[in-house]
């Protein structure tokens, strides 16, 4: 199963994230198969959230899975999450 999901970058108390599309058998820092953007959760610059929404839209007719966190950030950047 590939689920769209968070990946965590950065320095000790800075975190990061990448939003990539795995396998559900990859550790969470492990390889993925598409980056599909970046959100960083202490809102320390201006654009703090960017995601492809073309890609994820691609990725979600698929079949792929976002997590409850994934789910959030893709609807708020208008993305159609079922």
């Amino acid at each position: 199963m590939v689920k769209i999901r968070l990946s965590r970058f950065g320095s000790a108390h800075n975190p990061h994230y990448r939003i990539v599309v795995a396998d559900v058998r990859r550790p969470r820092d492990g390889g993925y198969i598409e980056n599909l953007g970046h959100y960083d959760p202490r809102k320390t610059s201006e654009n703090y959230l960017k995601i492809n929404a073309e890609r994820a839209a691609y990725w979600l007719a698929q079949g792929a899975q976002p997590t409850q966190t994934a789910r959030r950030l893709l609807k708020s950047q208008g993305v159609k999450v079922a």
